[in-house]
């Protein structure tokens, strides 16, 4: 084992939850729920139950903690589909992010690769007028005449397939406006039922800035007062999946302290990605001794806007009419595998007139959108997403609604690779329902 080996160890034995670890009975019910096992051909070590051995044994020092271990969690999508299926509630998720976290303390990154996350994570993502200036730049592509010239003259050819593929699905990017101006917006409607505050995000505050916008119009529809704090930035979920859980605990304390200003009854996301990462500040800051009950209560007031919209009948209060359609529905996965959320969003699409619904088959499995795991794992992910699309295809849907804008990315770039962009569209369920409203 060499000295780098012999620290990872070192460091699961100090921090990975061997409690946890010892609760997976091996009994295989997380199998069936997991994508990249059945993607690889029921490849044991791309399991839940198989990475958790491999856990296990790196703790125990059974085995070393090389490549192949690294890569095995690497490839995990991180979707969490295991834990609901799981009778002895293994919390698979935090185990993921722990052993990936301890990999990237140890892990000897390039140069390039280095100046890279910390540009992404350090110097972009924590900061949004940055990430506002950087989604400008690629609406001035969009617009400028850049795109089409890059387009002609096969710059784009220089990419692998998968980024070309995803360059034409990627959405207008809208004229950036700032947080301040939302805030009259934002008054309370005439009969306020609750008093919410909106978790506005970073990409969806950027790229996805009209399905915020959709969403705080949704919310004044159903009767609530809405706060959007100002001091809120980047939930961390990209930080904590890859490996940056310190940075991670920085943005949390960051949320948590502006959000408590707000005395709201709920805090509202629109992107499960988002909520579920939200809903994970109680675990993730349960060692820090100012922020643990903080957390705690910051967590119990997440909701995402299908489940908050549910509960406020706002499909029996509002009428909702859409051009005849058949609509299917991709769940995202931290949506439903973490915020535990499914039900209200199909009630809601199922509520409109005009809409034919049909379930998809495996709507619960992952499309391989995964945060950034189509760009690091392009191979895994197109092959996940061409086998969701048969899925989709199978429907006949013209409208494939879903709720997080990894997934809306994903199903468009889906959309793309099938040539069936003059017969079926992807929309954030925020726009469809705002839509609906007429």
């Amino acid at each position: 084992m060499t000295a780098r080996e012999k620290s990872i160890q070192e460091a699961f034995q100090e921090r990975m939850d061997e409690s946890e670890l010892l609760n997976c009975m091996r009994c295989g019910f997380c199998l069936p729920a997991c994508p990249t096992y059945i993607e690889t051909g029921f490849d044991e070590t791309h399991s839940p139950r198989g990475r958790i051995a491999l856990m296990k044994a790196v703790y125990d020092g059974l085995i070393a903690p090389d490549q192949e271990v690294e890569h095995s969690l690497n490839v995990c999508l991180g979707c969490r589909a295991c834990e609901p299926v799981c009778p002895a509630g293994v919390q698979y998720g935090h185990l993921l992010e722990e052993a990936r976290d301890i990999f990237n303390e140890h892990h000897p990154h390039s140069l390039p690769v280095k100046a890279l996350r910390k540009t992404m994570f350090d110097g972009l993502f924590p900061h949004q007028k940055r990430m506002a200036q950087a989604v400008g730049l690629l609406g001035f592509y969009q617009k400028s005449g850049l795109q089409t010239v890059a387009r002609k003259i096969g710059f784009m050819n220089l990419f692998p397939e998968s980024l070309r593929q995803m360059e034409k699905a990627l959405p207008e990017v809208p004229k950036h406006r700032r947080m301040k101006s939302r805030l009259q917006q934002a008054a309370a409607s005439e009969t306020t039922i609750a008093k919410v505050a909106f978790f506005s995000g970073c990409l969806m505050d950027t790229m996805f800035l009209e399905t915020n916008d959709a969403t705080i119009k949704l919310l004044q529809k159903a009767g609530c007062e809405i706060v959007i704090p100002e001091n809120q930035g980047c939930c961390g979920a990209l930080h904590g999946h890859s490996g940056e859980k310190e940075k991670a605990k920085e943005l949390a304390r960051r949320n948590i302290a502006a959000f408590e200003k707000t005395e709201a009854d709920y805090i509202i996301v629109n992107a499960g990605g988002c909520g579920a990462f939200l809903m994970d500040y109680e675990h993730l800051l349960k060692d820090d001794p100012e922020y643990a009950e903080r957390a705690r209560q910051f967590s119990a007031k997440m909701k995402d806007i299908s489940q908050i919209l549910y509960e406020l009948n706002f499909h029996e209060r509002v009428p909702l009419q859409v051009t005849q359609q058949v609509v299917t529905y991709q769940d995202s996965c931290h949506l439903r595998n973490v915020m535990r959320t499914a039900e209200a969003p199909r009630v809601l699409m199922q509520a409109i007139a005009g809409v034919e619904y049909r379930e998809m088959e495996k709507a619960d499995s992952c499309c391989g959108s995964a945060g950034i795991y189509n760009l690091v794992q392009p191979e895994m992910s197109m092959q996940i997403l061409d086998h969701k699309m048969e899925k989709v295809t199978a429907t006949k849907a013209q409208t494939i609604v879903t709720a997080n804008p990894g997934c809306l990315l994903q199903m468009k770039l889906g959309i793309e690779r099938e040539g069936l962009g003059d017969q079926v569209r992807a929309i954030h369920i925020v726009d469809l329902l705002l839509e609906a409203c007429g």
